[in-house]
């Protein structure tokens, strides 16, 4: 997570009220979370931390295009994406676990002196991202040659399994 120091907003020395960040996300971005259904993008982020007395209350506009794989002719696509979300933070001397009931509000320790938003970006991205990624979505066409060869194999699968048929069925089918 070394790669995203940057995504750490410091909030200690801010005067009360609205402060701007801009973020920019590419591929070390969705390189640093493992496992990440994204593997590349260019995106903005754009962050308004609005600093109170007893929490913190921040805006996300994350902006730009996602690249995605088509789920029916496997090539690669980008997607564009606009979404505005937003989080709450408020501060507690002690986090209990038990406390935590509302995923709408992160409580942060009152001795912390800074945010890492990474985590929550990467979260809302991710929730962005649709159930079934299709070329169509973006505006494009399917690779023609991918599906004819797909078609092509699984027409293929279908023969040799009705030309591999066990032995030993076509002997108990002589016994009707």
């Amino acid at each position: 997570m070394k790669a995203l120091k940057q995504f750490s907003i410091p909030f200690t020395g801010l005067k009360l009220g609205k402060h701007y960040f801009d973020f920019e996300i590419d591929k070390s971005f969705f390189d640093a979370f493992e496992h990440s259904l994204v593997k590349d993008g260019a995106l903005k982020a754009k962050v308004e931390l609005d600093k109170q007395e007893t929490m913190l209350i921040l805006g996300f506009h994350v902006e730009g295009t996602l690249r995605l794989t088509c789920d029916t002719c496997l090539s690669d696509f980008d997607q564009p994406i606009e979404l505005n979300e937003r989080q709450i933070v408020k501060f507690a001397e002690a986090v209990e676990e038990d406390e935590i009931e509302d995923l709408e509000i992160i409580i942060l320790p009152r001795k912390e002196t800074a945010i890492d938003v990474a985590e929550l970006i990467y979260e809302f991205i991710t929730v962005a991202v649709p159930f079934i990624n299709k070329c169509e979505q973006a505006g494009q066409t399917c690779d023609e040659q991918m599906l004819s060869t797909l078609d092509k194999l699984a027409a293929g699968n279908e023969e040799q399994e009705e030309q591999h048929d066990d032995p030993r069925w076509e002997a108990l089918k002589k016994l009707k």
